[in-house]
């Protein structure tokens, strides 16, 4: 079934009246992302997600429109490869993989429709039926101190098991949110950090010291995305796991920290590193390494869906009946309508657990007043 129509919509969602929030580097004022829409000869539409700034992406839509409108979806891996190896001057790294990754979504989603399957089974089975979530919170924000505690109230009284805060203002700081979160969430709740790649090799390794007796379930991106070296250094000391990927793009990437044996939790982002393609020969160089994944997710709905599919695919190896730590999807819970609007039914979380969607292709159904409603200019 060959491709017709390769569309690129804009989205956008300003915070409005919300406060900024975010990371160790930068804070949020809004959402966005651009939403793939793929066609098919016979009208079957497929939807997928890209990262990254829609006004770029959007500058890609007739470029890789032109290769692969005509293409048979069923074919459309052999015309990423080819499109990689004709431009490689473009690199492998940036908006082409990102928009690279919402086609082959959509295509994906497409396919599942076309044979009456569900994405996860197109990708090598479906495992599960729904996917343990950690919940992706405790956020900085422009007073981080006075808007921590809240936080971390509402995270407790939401019961969730597992709950990932970011730090990264310094090892002080560090420091005290981790043990105001321990405090309030309780020892039995598995307790993440994300630095976001902020923090030099010394400094890391002084963090990843201090929080230690906290009993962390990892540290997320320490150092720089392209610090090979220093996560391979910083893994030999580290009294914590560490978990990265989520700024690498295709298997070639993650298999550079892989060889510096950097990382114990792989984090691919499907809306950036190229898509399900990709996705499962990272989730390949996992399984031959014997390290865990578990994607990064912190865009739209329809990149939500998808992280649910490809966790749903994973084995389970080298476990088997008894899976000490199972991959977490992560599920933010900052001000975004991208993720709570764009679809008919949400994907909503339920005692610590997100269902698999049920029906064809990645099991959404989009609201098309939405997409309207989100158009940036």
């Amino acid at each position: 079934m060959k491709l017709t129509a390769v569309q690129f919509l804009a989205l956008s969602a300003p915070l409005g009246a919300a406060k900024p929030y975010g990371m160790s580097k930068l804070l949020a004022t809004g959402r966005q992302s651009t939403v793939v829409r793929l066609t098919l000869a016979d009208g079957t539409i497929g939807y997928g997600e890209a990262w990254g700034m829609p006004a770029v992406n959007r500058g890609y839509e007739a470029f890789l429109g032109n290769y692969l409108v005509g293409t048979d979806v069923f074919d459309i891996e052999h015309a990423f490869s080819r499109i990689m190896a004709r431009h490689y001057h473009f690199g492998v790294q940036g908006p082409m993989l990102a928009c690279i990754s919402g086609i082959d979504m959509a295509a994906k989603d497409a396919i599942g429709k076309l044979l009456g399957l569900p994405v996860s089974k197109l990708l090598g089975g479906q495992r599960l039926d729904r996917i343990p979530i950690y919940a992706s919170g405790g956020y900085l924000t422009e007073t981080p101190r006075e808007d921590f505690r809240p936080q971390l109230d509402e995270l407790a009284a939401a019961g969730y098991p597992a709950v990932k805060i970011k730090i990264g203002l310094g090892p002080d700081s560090d420091e005290e949110r981790v043990a105001m979160a321990r405090d309030v969430l309780g020892k039995e709740v598995e307790l993440l950090a994300d630095i976001n790649s902020n923090y030099t090799y010394d400094l890391a390794l002084e963090s990843i010291e201090r929080l230690a007796p906290y009993r962390l379930g990892w540290i997320e991106e320490p150092l720089s995305p392209t610090d090979h070296a220093g996560y391979g250094r910083l893994r030999a000391r580290a009294r914590l796991p560490i978990a990265t990927g989520e700024a690498l793009y295709t298997v070639f990437d993650f298999k550079t920290l892989v060889d510096a044996a950097g990382v114990d939790v792989l984090q691919p982002d499907l809306t950036l590193c190229g898509g399900f393609w990709q996705g499962r020969k990272i989730a390949e160089l996992a399984y031959a390494n014997h390290l865990r994944v578990s994607p990064h997710v912190w865009g739209g709905a329809i990149g939500l869906a998808a992280g649910v599919h490809f966790l749903a695919s994973l084995p389970a190896y080298p476990h088997s009946d008894n899976i000490p730590k199972p991959a977490l999807l992560e599920y933010d819970l900052g001000a975004n309508p991208l993720r709570t609007e764009l679809l008919t039914r949400p994907i909503i979380v339920e005692d610590g657990f997100v269902a698999v969607p049920e029906g064809p292709g990645l099991g959404i159904e989009i609201d098309e007043d939405a997409l309207q409603r989100f158009a940036a200019n």
